[in-house]
């Protein structure tokens, strides 16, 4: 095996520069060997995979591959890259994601290594896309253009990927954490709905602007969406690394672990109270990596604006251009230059679309394409002479539909397509009402603050929680059977500066009367508006229960016909076929799999000592000694659910019979870890008594056995 992966690595050395990600791709071939040859655990192979962005699909045997791009940049290599990997490796199809990533399906697991080792070669990684860890970092798209930002967060999102990726701190948490960057107070990265969610602001100190950020602490969306509390009007922008380190501190100690459906930040903040939560994080500091840490603003710098001559074009079709010059382009902030959205339907562009597309956009836009969080493209620093060869070009491919972020531009995840949760065809729903407002309701592709949104199960991936008009797929039963319904949610939708709004239910419909659904609030929304209402001021001012009784003849089962026992896009007799889900990530605590991971906890540590990476030594001891102690309170049958709880139960249940002794108490003893700044002396110290810790445990359970 080693032979083989040294021959497999030896292919990729001249362009793999970083023995860090090289040394991993060696790993993630092993563990998938082992796994293959029974020597790993699926529970425990499933999360080794899922934080190196491989992710089970519906269909048994493949996988789909997350790829992470921070802050939703890609360059033009790196697109044709990943276009050269799902033709070689997938299904030759780019699925954009509301988090900025890109996603290939159908990828065999064997071929993993490989793809990840190719994608290596244009800086591109798939460490810690799924899995419980910190997801993906966004940020507004607009970031560096946007004429209303008070500076280019893009530097800020970069160092806050930099920073945590393969931080130990963050490696194994209870469930994920996401974090966004806004680029103004528009707050188009949705901070309210984030674990950490930041907004840019600049205040007068000595006489000298001073960047900062206002902060958005303990949101989420899923199947219960909690609005973020704002915790910081003015985090100086040289604490914003500490601070999210401290919380991610809290949360790994203090998260839960056993039920995942209470593991997310949001509920931490329910069970505590936010004022013990800031506690915490303020009390964590201390043992943070860096007390201040200055991001370099450069970077991250801005593209380089094309350069070659551009030809005179003519667009193909005045009227549409000009509609879609209304709807798809703005004025950056920079002077002559323009913003172009591209609106891709249900974010799925082929690999061959993606070549032309390229192709075609060399010498008219910079190099520095952003994903959107609404699954779309946004092209910078495009001249006005190039806009009619922008629009042909994307006419040709049939990218050119009008009305980006409008009522016509619903959002959507995969539904049924590929993910295991998937209720229903989320992806055929969202062409089916972007067709159809865009012929009956043609006006709504000029509306900017009414959007639909479309989850294919409760867990909102499509960020239904959060959309004026929005979806998740259901069922319910009629006549002895199962037909496939969506729950309507109305009323969601970002407000700015940190507030927002969640989506309240309102009816559950068969999901073949979407359309209907939709018909009829866009007509009652023109017809009984007043002038100066958003669709925000006119939902309260009807209520909930006016739109419940607009829409309650919807949800009469009395009148069903044959083909809504069928969902979009189908034709058999739909049935519910849920899998396990993985994108939450799974409890992975396993008895057999613990100790032996406390032995690659305390090896980890002694590298990082050796590299002088001492708060890294630190946490990765500090973990030795919770996952000692979790193995032997397992031993008694006792299963804490927090790694505060282990320490407690394992003075309650070992210290206090004297079975372990220390000079005050087990307790008092991890949290050390907390008490003191990271040092040579104490990261020596703290990893010794980690280690003698771990050899009597280890012992003790041997003897157990024997």
């Amino acid at each position: 095996m080693a032979i083989l992966a040294h021959c497999f690595m030896q292919s990729f050395r001249t362009e793999l520069e970083n023995p860090v990600v090289e040394q991993e791709i060696i790993e993630l071939e092993k563990k998938i060997k082992a796994f293959q040859a029974g020597q790993i655990t699926d529970e425990k192979f499933r999360s080794l995979r899922l934080a190196r962005g491989v992710y089970g699909q519906r269909q048994p045997g493949v996988q789909m591959v997350r790829i992470k791009l921070p802050f939703g940049k890609v360059t033009f290599k790196q697109l044709l890259r990943i276009a050269d990997i799902s033709d070689e490796y997938a299904s030759k199809n780019l699925h954009l994601t509301t988090r900025q990533d890109i996603q290939i399906h159908y990828v065999s697991l064997d071929k993993t290594p490989e793809l990840w080792a190719k994608l290596a070669q244009d800086d591109i990684t798939l460490r810690e896309a799924c899995g419980n860890t910190v997801r993906n970092v966004t940020a507004s798209a607009t970031a560096g253009i946007d004429p209303e930002e008070p500076f280019d967060v893009s530097p800020y999102a970069h160092a806050t990927f930099s920073y945590f990726l393969r931080n130990p701190v963050c490696a194994e948490m209870g469930r994920k954490f996401k974090m966004s960057f806004s680029s103004s107070e528009r707050d188009t990265a949705f901070s309210y709905i984030h674990d950490l969610g930041f907004i840019p602001k600049v205040r007068i100190t000595d006489g000298q602007p001073q960047r900062g950020f206002k902060v958005l602490l303990g949101g989420g969306l899923g199947s219960q969406p909690f609005l973020a509390y704002p915790v910081h009007d003015f985090l100086p922008e040289d604490e914003l690394i500490p601070y999210i380190e401290s919380t991610l501190r809290v949360f790994d100690r203090h998260g839960e672990r056993n039920n995942r459906n209470k593991a997310r930040f949001k509920y931490l903040i329910g069970k505590l109270g936010i004022e013990e939560v800031q506690r915490l994080i303020a009390a964590e500091a201390i043992a943070n990596k860096v007390k201040t840490y200055p991001v370099d603003t450069n970077a991250v710098v801005l593209p380089e604006p094309p350069q070659s001559a551009v030809v005179a074009e003519e667009p193909i079709n005045n009227i549409n251009y000009e509609i879609w010059r209304a709807t798809n382009v703005f004025k950056q902030k920079q002077a002559a230059y323009f913003g172009v959205y591209v609106k891709v339907l249900t974010g799925d562009i082929s690999t061959a679309k993606a070549r032309v597309l390229v192709s075609g956009l060399k010498g008219h836009v910079a190099d520095d394409i952003r994903i959107t969080q609404n699954q779309g493209l946004l092209l910078k620093f495009v001249r006005e002479e190039s806009l009619p060869h922008i629009f042909n070009l994307l006419t040709e491919l049939d990218l050119a539909s009008p009305g980006f972020e409008s009522t016509s531009d619903v959002t959507t995840c995969p539904g049924t397509d590929t993910c295991n949760l998937g209720i229903s065809n989320s992806t055929e729903m969202a062409r089916v009402l972007e067709r159809y407002i865009q012929e009956f309701h043609t006006d709504f592709i000029y509306e900017q603050n009414l959007k639909i949104k479309i989850s294919g199960c409760m867990n909102s991936c499509g960020q239904h929680g959060l959309a004026h008009i929005g979806f998740h797929g259901s069922s319910v039963k009629a006549n002895g059977k199962v037909l496939p319904a969506a729950q309507v949610m109305l009323g969601g939708g970002t407000i700015g500066d940190g507030e927002g709004r969640v989506a309240e239910r309102v009816i559950k419909v068969p999901t073949k009367r979407v359309l209907q659904v939709v018909d009829l609030i866009l007509t009652d929304y023109k017809a009984y508006k007043t002038e100066q209402e958003d669709f925000h001021a006119y939902y309260d001012r009807q209520t909930k229960d006016y739109f419940y009784r607009l829409l309650k003849p919807l949800s009469d089962l009395t009148t069903l016909t044959e083909d809504e026992y069928i969902d979009w896009g189908h034709q058999e007799t739909f049935a519910t076929a849920i899998g396990v889900g993985e994108c939450a990530g799974v409890v992975i605590d396993l008895v057999a799999t613990l100790l032996f991971e406390v032995e690659e906890k305390i090896e980890w540590a002694k590298k990082a000592l050796e590299k002088e990476q001492y708060a890294d030594a630190i946490y990765h001891a500090y973990s030795a000694f919770v996952w000692t102690a979790k193995a032997l309170l397992l031993d008694k049958g006792i299963n804490a659910s927090t790694q505060q709880g282990v320490i407690t139960e394992f003075d309650n249940h070992y210290t206090a019979d004297g079975t372990f002794s220390f000079p005050t108490s087990f307790s008092e003893r991890v949290l050390q870890i907390n008490k003191y700044s990271p040092s040579p002396e104490f990261a020596k110290a703290y990893l010794i008594q980690a280690t003698a810790f771990y050899y009597e445990g280890a012992e003790r359970r041997d003897s157990l056995k024997v």
